[in-house]
């Protein structure tokens, strides 16, 4: 995977992929370890954002951690275990936030079953938070998608907003006037694969 053309330095942006989930719809194998271009997901997704510009990744595991642990090859990067996953992204993003090192001043977060993600569109949110922008999000046709970004300031308010499911929708929805759109429709495509027919079609792409 080639690099793309990352912004100026500044304080770091992190990466934070949440990857814990059980693909309780994909026969119970944990989304983490679902094989894409010859890989784990988890993988998968950690090269997307370093290639992006985010070479610090929090990645947070859930469904059979221990076996992602000894089975993915993740150098470098910060584990968690959420031991509540199964209670929904929320817990997840918690996790995650609560395990990223001082000094950043923003997060990406990634989410692990969005192989369509590219480095390309992770670029161009770090470059919006370089602009200026607190929260910002891929948008495809102009509708708001993944990956999304989260400066350092709002990091406890997304945080204490993360219940269920829910992620950092509270947080988007409480400051969508504040959101910086990053179309990304020509460099990414933000479909999840959450079932075996979703599989079939990023195996055959």
């Amino acid at each position: 995977m080639q690099n793309t053309s990352h912004p100026a330095a500044g304080p770091p942006v992190a990466a934070l992929v949440l990857a814990a989930g059980g693909g309780r719809r994909l026969g119970g194998r944990p989304k983490a370890l679902i094989r894409y271009e010859g890989r784990p997901l988890v993988e998968h997704a950690v090269a997307v954002v370093r290639a992006g510009g985010c070479p610090d990744v929090t990645v947070v595991l859930g469904a059979e951690a221990e076996r992602v642990r000894s089975t993915a090859h993740l150098p470098g990067c910060r584990l968690v275990t959420n031991p509540d996953w199964a209670g929904g992204m929320g817990s997840s993003l918690q996790a995650g936030l609560a395990a990223l090192p001082s000094g950043v001043s923003a997060v990406l977060v990634m989410l692990v079953d969005t192989p369509g993600v590219t480095p390309a569109a992770v670029a161009r949110l770090v470059a919006a938070h370089r602009a200026g922008a607190e929260l910002a999000a891929a948008a495809y046709g102009g509708r708001r998608g993944h990956p999304v970004l989260i400066g350092a300031r709002h990091f406890a308010e997304a945080a204490a907003g993360a219940t269920g499911d829910a992620g950092a929708r509270a947080l988007l929805t409480a400051h969508a006037d504040e959101i910086a759109l990053v179309e990304c429709a020509d460099v990414a495509i933000p479909d999840d694969l959450d079932t075996p027919a979703d599989l079939a079609r990023w195996s055959a792409n």
